[in-house]
């Protein structure tokens, strides 16, 4: 019988146990959108559309589940990253008065697939490896620059540098985005069609012609990267020594 990791489990049971829900959660809300309309109008032969909720962030990095409550029929933020998403809801409350979605701003973002106890609650981020600021400013770079591992660096390098980061820090940064998502780009076949808003969606199976299988080494660029890093910093060891 698989279990959980906070129960003993392997990360293989744990992402299986998390999957099977997730996917549930999908057959679940068609069959619910199928039954409405005949058990509250009697109608027979109708059924509702089913809405997704899965950001820009968590399509970009490949943080969902195939044919999941990803999957829907119509996704209304499927265009939209975490941070701007945010941005509305601050607005909604502000100018709605909706102060119930305070609860939504203070909340851990957490996909909620595993059991949580008083001192663990899953953590999206934590779980992805990066955060959503950190894929909001990646999905641009991507997308609406263009870039691949070796450019997203060099921007990265004159962005980040101010926050504290060295060279190495943000060679690792990419390097894992991109490896993730290399390994899951297949899942961006599947996406939900969704409104557009923004251009940094990730939505690339239906206006964007890049591949969407890549071998997720990505060899030669991140070769690029580690002998950039190691130019930098052998020229800091130079700086120092004077």
């Amino acid at each position: 019988t698989p279990r959980y990791a906070v129960h003993g489990g392997t990360s293989a049971e744990n992402l299986a146990l998390q999957n099977i829900q997730a996917r549930l959660r999908m057959l679940l809300s068609y069959l619910f959108a199928a039954l409405v309309p005949w058990v509250m109008r009697g109608a027979s032969g109708k059924s509702l559309l089913v809405l997704g909720s899965a950001n820009v962030d968590e399509s970009l990095r490949g943080y969902f589940t195939k044919y999941d409550c990803s999957s829907a029929d119509l996704n209304p933020i499927g265009s939209i990253s975490k941070a701007d998403l945010r941005g509305f809801i601050e607005y909604a409350r502000d100018h709605m008065q909706l102060d119930v979605l305070e609860g939504f701003l203070d909340a851990v973002p957490s996909a909620e697939l595993v059991p949580f106890s008083a001192g663990y609650v899953q953590s999206d981020e934590d779980e992805m490896g990066m955060t959503y600021n950190e894929l909001g400013v990646y999905g641009r770079l991507r997308k609406i620059k263009k870039c691949g591992p070796y450019s997203m660096f060099a921007q990265l390098l004159h962005v980040w540098s101010q926050a504290q980061l060295t060279p190495r820090q943000i060679a690792d940064k990419v390097k894992r985005f991109f490896f993730y998502y290399a390994v899951n780009r297949h899942k961006m076949t599947t996406l939900t069609p969704a409104y557009h808003a923004e251009a940094y969606s990730p939505d690339d199976n239906r206006f964007d012609l890049r591949q969407f299988l890549y071998n997720a080494r990505w060899m030669w660029q991140f070769r690029q990267i580690d002998d950039a890093v190691e130019r930098l910093e052998k020229r800091d060891d130079v700086v120092i020594e004077e």
